[in-house]
């Protein structure tokens, strides 16, 4: 299998700026980085911990800010090394809700989405950072 590492958890916010300062100085994060999607509409925050290439926060804004308290963790993601030979290898699955393409962000990172066995979405993340 060609799964990496937890990439990021996607946690839906409703101000970006405001969320990114709570994590910076309540929980110690470091901001990494902040990105318009190709939607144009949803913006993305990444935080982590300083000099750690692990596991990230990603703040989503512009999603959906109308899902009940316990909905606002988004997704769990996990990094790949080859985002279209595990696409490939997915649709051959019995999988629910898989995109219908690999989808590239601006900075060149690509990903995509399926659902687990309980509705919880998954995505497949190859990174640029």
């Amino acid at each position: 299998m060609a799964v990496l590492k937890m990439e990021h958890v996607g946690v839906m916010v409703a101000n970006l700026e405001a969320s990114i300062q709570f994590y910076v100085d309540v929980i110690g994060l470091k901001h990494k980085s902040t990105l318009l999607h190709t939607n144009g509409v949803i913006r993305l925050g990444f935080l982590g911990f300083e000099g750690i290439n692990e596991t990230e926060v990603e703040l989503i804004e512009g999603y959906n800010a109308e899902l009940p308290q316990e909905g606002k963790v988004h997704h769990l993601a996990f990094t790949v090394d080859d985002v279209e030979a595990e696409f490939t290898r997915i649709k051959g699955l019995q999988v629910e809700q898989l995109d219908a393409e690999v989808t590239t962000l601006p900075n060149g990172s690509r990903y995509f989405f399926f659902n687990g066995l309980d509705g919880e979405r998954i995505e497949f993340f190859q990174s640029t950072r």
